[in-house]
């Protein structure tokens, strides 16, 4: 158990360090590029990147995560479903492309033809992503997509900034997006054995889809309602209120991508080991979740409380008006988190059958919610995320208390400590809001004191995550 728990929180530091490394060379690219580019021109990319996201769930979740799920694997099965998952995404290109001229229109905004066309070229190339991914996951080899996203993020970025800079406009966004993803590919091609072959068996392909087409089908679902509201956002406002909301939602997507990222990766091929003992499964999953809140409802309540002097500092006052999506947005992952780590659990049980019933059960309560919400105002729609992303936690926590028998009391006792100093930590850094301080400088001060106040608060109340967090680090450091 222990060796299991050595290899879970070492796949954890790899993966979290290429999530942290991608995010934070993303974050600092994205910012030159919202000072060279307009509202309007991310407005754009954001409207086409809606239909881009939602395709590629067809192409990479249910495929990848069969092949993590089933217990062992032969070249035959990956062949399988590579070659499944490939020629779907080209049948999806062909889709899209001939779509192009439906979805401008729909937007009222014929700019979108040529960079749908363009930007669809990301669904083949992430079709072959998915199944190396796979493979990395589980190996546990998450130092190789460390390396290959780090390597491809810093020369993607370094091509848009330079095309940014010269005048291309909304074209700076595509190439970086598209170069992403295939230099990823390219170096992990390169980093691992795994090569595709012409091996098909239709008797594999349908064992691993019995159990792959749920997980995707709940994924598609949760996807498409994510997306659903950008969607009506760009078609009920304009591309820059979008642009506002999306620009909002980057810096808590920044935190969550980063822990809840590296959760779902390590996590679930991890938890997958332990399928057929509940015992081991509840206690892996216990102590994902009292990790990740530690982690994420600090850094969450934190950048909701900087949102304004870190948005001036960063991006200038002419993305001011993102400042209440992103403080919305910051509380609605939050709760993001809790869910994750149940929706991880019941995955690596092979319940897939609940995810889905999950799935369908959230998602009227989610289109109610933003019905309602469209008509007053985007800030609205933000607002209902935060509420509704704190129902679908209630209703995550529920199956695993017949699952792995980890019921909502005792949820909420391993998360409530990290929840209480984070409280307490907010309510000592709101009144430096008050001081008209320049930004840089209410900024430090906010970490020093609320660093010190929630780390200062573990170490009284003796958490295990603080110490266990220690005690890692300095492995690694003797290492």
């Amino acid at each position: 158990m222990n060796n299991k728990r050595d290899s879970f929180f070492a796949g954890f530091f790899w993966k979290f360090n290429e999530q942290i490394t991608s995010q934070l060379v993303s974050f600092a690219i994205s910012i030159i590029l919202a000072r060279l580019l307009s509202p309007k021109e991310y407005g754009i990319i954001s409207l086409v990147n809606v239909f881009i996201i939602i395709m590629e769930v067809f192409v990479t979740t249910g495929f990848s995560s069969a092949l993590i799920q089933k217990k062992n694997t032969s070249q035959l099965d990956f062949s399988t479903l590579f070659l499944c998952s490939f020629i779907f995404s080209i049948i999806l290109y062909i889709i899209i492309f001939l779509s192009a001229g439906l979805i401008a229109n729909f937007y009222h905004n014929e700019d979108l033809i040529p960079v749908i066309k363009v930007l669809g070229l990301r669904l083949p190339i992430s079709a072959f992503n998915s199944i190396q991914m796979a493979y990395v996951s589980r190996h546990m080899a998450f130092k190789k997509i460390f390396f290959s996203t780090s390597i491809a993020t810093i020369i993607s970025g370094i091509v848009g900034i330079v095309l940014a800079y010269i005048g291309w406009g909304v074209w700076a966004l595509v190439y970086q997006n598209l170069l992403s993803v295939l230099l990823q590919t390219i170096v992990l091609f390169a980093e691992i054995p795994w090569r595709p072959r012409l091996e098909f068996s239709f008797k594999e392909a349908k064992a691993l889809m019995n159990y792959g087409w749920k997980v995707l089908a709940a994924n598609l679902s949760g996807t498409f309602f994510l997306q659903l509201r950008s969607l009506i956002i760009g078609r009920f406002y304009n591309a820059s209120d979008l642009a506002y909301y999306n620009r909002g939602s980057r810096f808590p997507e920044l935190i969550s991508n980063n822990v809840d990222g590296t959760i779902s990766s390590v996590l679930f091929p991890a938890l997958s080991k332990y399928s057929d003992d509940l015992f081991k499964l509840k206690e892996v999953t216990r102590e994902s979740l009292r990790m990740s809140s530690f982690i994420i409802f600090p850094l969450m309540f934190g950048l909701a409380v900087v949102a304004k002097p870190i948005t001036v500092l960063l991006l200038t006052s002419k993305w001011l008006p993102s400042v209440p999506f992103m403080q919305c947005l910051c509380i609605a992952f939050s709760f993001s988190t809790i869910s994750n780590a149940n929706m991880q659990a019941l995955k690596a049980s092979g319940r897939s059958d609940v995810l889905l019933e999950l799935e369908l059960l959230k998602k009227p309560i989610y289109l109610a919610f933003l019905i309602f919400s469209i008509k007053i105002s985007v800030l609205a729609v933000a607002v209902s995320m935060a509420i509704n992303n704190f129902v679908e936690m209630l209703i995550d926590i529920l199956p695993n208390k017949k699952v792995i028998n980890y019921p909502y009391l005792e949820q909420f006792k391993d998360i409530g400590p990290a929840f209480v100093l984070t409280i307490i930590m907010t309510l000592c850094v709101l009144p430096i809001s008050l001081l008209n301080l320049s930004p840089i400088l209410e900024i430090i001060i906010d970490i020093i004191i609320g660093a010190t106040v929630y780390l200062g608060g573990a170490y009284i109340w003796k958490l295990k995550p603080l110490f266990f967090l220690i005690n890692y680090l300095k492995k690694l450091i003797k290492k």
